[in-house]
């Protein structure tokens, strides 16, 4: 009886360590991928005209080791637009049914930097990018005369000229395009299969415009794997 209690218990402990090596075995993969849901937070200047933004990141890369990585991520915002944006061009068309959305597309390369136990784990990460940015309008608006020049008018792309909006310009969307920076902070939680983790993500993304500068924080949810 007690043999068989010996045996049964080299035996646990042999299939505990075969799977711990495992997990570690699948966690030290080379490729690391993921996918994730960001809420955004709009920061000023552009707060002033979007309220808030939501979408999808996916990204891939490569793990230099346990701890530090490069990884390449696309992330897709739709941005909701604010009254305050809408505001002046209605109030010049004399309509309320005038409405606009924006998006926000950025493509990155990034580093990481990870603390990962076996269960949770902090990383690191920031890099840069190509940021591209649009706004558009359910409608052309064309410009009279003696329109006060505001930044409402300029982030839908119009131009002014000596503090009036310029005349007889028909617009129905602007976009802008430029390399930008990001940097943040996220956590993890092993989940499920042992390369599945589920994190929360927290960066902050900077892009200069010649009028308005895009400046968000996404919040992400997500799964790497």
């Amino acid at each position: 009886m007690l043999m068989i209690v010996v045996c049964s218990s080299i035996l646990v402990r042999g299939q505990e360590q075969q799977e711990q090596e495992e997990d570690e075995f699948s966690e030290d993969s080379k490729v690391n991928t993921n996918i994730a849901i960001p809420l955004s937070v709009p920061l000023n200047p552009i707060a002033r005209f979007v309220n808030f933004g939501w979408g999808v990141t996916i990204g891939a890369g490569y793990n230099l080791s346990r701890r530090n990585a490069l990884i390449g991520e696309f992330m897709y915002n739709r941005l909701a637009i604010s009254s305050a944006a809408l505001a002046p061009l209605r109030l010049a068309l004399h309509s309320r049914d005038l409405s606009g959305s924006g998006n926000l597309y950025a493509i990155t390369a990034n580093y990481r930097y990870e603390l990962r136990g076996h269960k949770m784990g902090v990383y690191f990460i920031g890099g840069g990018g190509f940021y591209y940015r649009n706004a558009n309008l359910s409608r052309e608006v064309v410009t009279g005369t003696a329109t006060t020049c505001t930044r409402e008018w300029l982030f839908w792309g119009f131009s002014c000229t000596n503090g009036t909006v310029s005349s007889d310009q028909t617009l129905a969307n602007a976009a802008v395009g430029s390399f930008g920076a990001n940097g943040g902070i996220g956590i993890t939680a092993k989940v499920a299969e042992p390369r599945y983790r589920f994190y929360i993500e927290a960066r902050y993304h900077y892009a200069p415009a010649t009028l308005i500068n895009t400046q968000l924080i996404p919040i992400t949810f997500g799964v790497r794997f």
